[in-house]
């Protein structure tokens, strides 16, 4: 039997209402699992003759372990050496970078950017497809808007991606084109696949690094675990399970993952024996991927009823319901639950009705989830919680997305709009997570946007108030919340004896004002009792 390790003199957060956990100070760990929650003198004289490592909190308050329930760490990962535009607020500036980026980059290379909003920028305008040109006509460029369902690209891209004037829109996706019929620059969904194929394939190294770069990163913030879906980088299951095996073995990189299966990939897992829920306690098999629709911000997010402020269109399915209904049979006849991208009202609608006639086994480890559900109505909300689902929700989204998104929808659709509190009410348990690299990976960001539903810049009562929530349940989202969806809610999200021994430990308390979201410090990560992070 490994030696164990008792961790003294912390602080449990006060946000956990458990009497007896907030009398202690100490917690005694062997084997990755907490055996012992108590008086750090009681524990001594208990453990008095063993041999026991000893670790000093110093008076930090201890969370559960926190995880992200719905992030991308490879392309996290892959973010962190790329062109980044989340902070530009112009499409000038935008450009700016684009410029620099061409002067340092050998003619003829791929220019990659992401995380551009034209809603943020001043006016809210966008690159044209002239400009691109005019920023280079020696390199291919492609940008990835911050949604990842819109694409803007170069001529020399499209020439390189062999997309002309008249070539077919793929049957999920659109090339997006001026009044006369001509390329615009745009790229929408699916369409953008004719681009990332030509573009040079990242070797095993490059992809390792972008995995151990974003482990690392999540564990500088506080982060013990997430759920994530890489297979359409990394490229195949095989990849997934060497990268994760060598970084834990090898290097000892102490980080848990719930592995999304890309509905492509299930071929593999069969060949493999995989099912939902197989692995150890570092690498877990979860629910299988699918895409219902779009995003709002490209209004490729398939609503009911049009767009309030494009009433042509109402977005886009990328799939039909007998399309989606046959990917659902096929995961079901081999075990597994379905987590679908579904935010619009009208891809809810599809991914419910084909939760209601192809039902989840009775037996199933793991529920369903309805990945991202930003617009809503009473109707759907009941039929969820009807269901054996997890909202897989997104916090920082409502302060990414508003005041535009407003328009977008109107307000005959507002009183379901990023719906939390309505969701919780209804009994639906909803887990956290950023969308990263979409949005900032740091958990506390997105518990401070659960919270005061705005920009931590921004000083107003948060954008429609009535949905916010309670540091308790923003930390819940990202506790209790993310193992019920991986169908872990037995081993981890709580502070008990018997259950993984993951904390996050920082240096103040959380509740009250929700300043101290933003200034709170991750002092150390705590992972299968192993410290994957230190101050």
């Amino acid at each position: 039997m490994s030696a164990g390790t008792l961790y003294i003199n912390g602080k449990w957060t006060r946000l956990i209402d458990d009497e007896a956990l907030n009398a202690a100070d100490a917690v005694y760990v062997e084997e990755g699992r907490i055996k012992a929650i108590g008086r750090k003198e009681d524990l001594k004289l208990q453990l008095a003759g063993r041999h026991v490592r000893t670790v000093d909190w110093e008076g930090a308050v201890v969370l559960p372990g926190l995880c992200d329930a719905h992030m991308h760490l490879s392309m996290h990962g892959m973010k962190l050496d790329m062109l980044d535009f989340s902070s530009v607020s112009s499409k000038e500036e935008m450009l700016l970078l684009l410029r620099e980026r061409a002067a340092s980059t050998p003619p003829g290379e791929w220019i990659l950017g992401l995380n551009w909003n034209e809603n943020n920028f001043t006016p809210a305008e966008a690159p044209t497809l002239e400009e691109l040109n005019a920023v280079s006509e020696r390199h291919p460029i492609f940008l990835t808007r911050t949604c990842f369902h819109a694409f803007l690209a170069n001529t020399v891209a499209f020439h390189r991606a062999g997309i002309a004037t008249d070539t077919p829109d793929p049957e999920s996706g659109a090339f997006g084109r001026d009044e006369s019929g001509q390329l615009n620059g745009w790229v929408y969904e699916e369409a953008s696949a004719a681009f990332t194929r030509v573009q040079p394939e990242p070797d095993y190294a490059v992809k390792k690094e972008a995995i151990r770069r974003a482990w690392l990163d999540a564990l500088r913030l506080g982060l013990t675990a997430a759920h994530t879906e890489d297979l359409r980088f990394l490229g195949s299951i095989e990849t997934m399970l060497q990268i994760c095996h060598e970084l834990r073995e090898e290097e000892g990189i102490a980080f848990r993952t719930h592995q999304l299966i890309y509905y492509p990939f299930l071929a593999e897992a069969q060949e493999r024996g995989l099912r939902a829920g197989a692995g150890d306690e570092w690498l877990r098999i979860g629910a299988v991927k699918l895409f219902a629709d779009g995003a709002i911000g490209g209004r490729t997010a398939l609503l009911q009823a049009p767009y309030s402020d494009a009433p042509q269109t109402r977005g886009m399915a990328i799939h039909s319901e007998e399309g989606i209904a046959a990917m659902v049979r096929e995961a079901r006849r081999q075990g597994f639950p379905i987590a679908v991208h579904a935010i619009g009202d009208g891809a809810a609608d599809l991914t419910l009705r084909a939760m209601e006639q192809l039902p989840l086994a009775q037996d199933s480890r793991l529920p369903d989830r309805l990945i991202h559900a930003q617009v809503l109505d009473a109707g759907l909300v009941r039929r969820m919680a009807a269901l054996p689902l997890a909202a897989d929700i997104q916090p920082r989204f409502v302060a990414s997305d508003f005041p535009w998104v407003l328009d977008r929808v109107g307000p005959q659709r507002t009183e379901y709009l990023y719906a939390w509190k309505k969701l919780s009410a209804a009994g639906i348990v909803c887990a956290g997570g950023s969308d990263a690299p979409i949005e900032p990976l740091n958990p506390l960001l997105g518990m401070h946007a659960a919270v005061t539903r705005r920009m931590p810049e921004e000083s107003h009562e948060g954008y429609l108030p009535e949905e916010k929530l309670t540091t308790a349940e923003a930390l819940a989202l990202f506790t209790s919340g993310s193992a019920f969806a991986a169908g872990e809610a037995c081993e981890r999200g709580t502070i008990e004896v018997g259950k993984f021994a993951d904390f996050t430990v920082l240096d103040r308390e959380l509740e009250g004002d929700p300043q101290q979201l933003l200034d709170a410090q991750v002092r150390m990560t705590i992972v299968n009792g192993k410290i994957g992070y230190q101050a």
